[in-house]
């Protein structure tokens, strides 16, 4: 996601609303999914008892690696958009610093709050992809599979 200048302008209210719409929409869907998931595993676990089968054996496995995966994938989409948010900042803060003062466009705090906020947005969505991702895949994937 591009971050636009200080001097450049601010970011359209109309986009930042629908990142945030679009980022609450998928929390609402992963606080959703999650118990879901969570209430399937614990009943299977509870029913298995202390001897698996070999299709129990198997989805814990993959519970966790799914969640290793899910995390990792996130930890790094996260590091990454970090680095080119401050990346487009620093980039953004340096031309200002190199207009020419009369037509530097004036960078107040409410714009380099409005960037950062944008930032953190941007970086949140890129940690909850992954994550949301794997956990709507999960709900439907169980929804359909029997407990035995």
């Amino acid at each position: 996601m591009p971050v636009r200048g200080l001097c450049g302008g601010g970011v359209v209210n109309s986009r930042r609303s629908r990142l945030t719409r679009q980022l609450a929409a998928q929390a609402h869907e992963l606080v959703t999914a999650v118990p879901q998931v969570v209430a399937h595993r614990m009943t299977r676990m509870a029913l298995a008892g202390p001897k698996l089968s070999e299709r129990d054996r198997k989805e814990f496995a993959l519970m966790i690696a799914e969640k290793n995966s899910a995390f990792s994938e996130s930890w790094n989409a996260m590091a990454l958009q970090a680095m080119r948010s401050h990346q487009a900042l620093a980039l953004s803060l340096t031309r200002s610093l190199w207009t020419v003062p009369s037509l530097r466009k004036k960078a107040t705090a409410s714009a380099l709050a409005v960037e950062l906020h944008n930032a953190a947005l941007g970086v949140f969505g890129k940690g909850l992809a992954p994550v949301h991702r794997k956990a709507v895949a999960n709900a439907k994937r169980l929804a359909r599979t029997k407990l035995r």
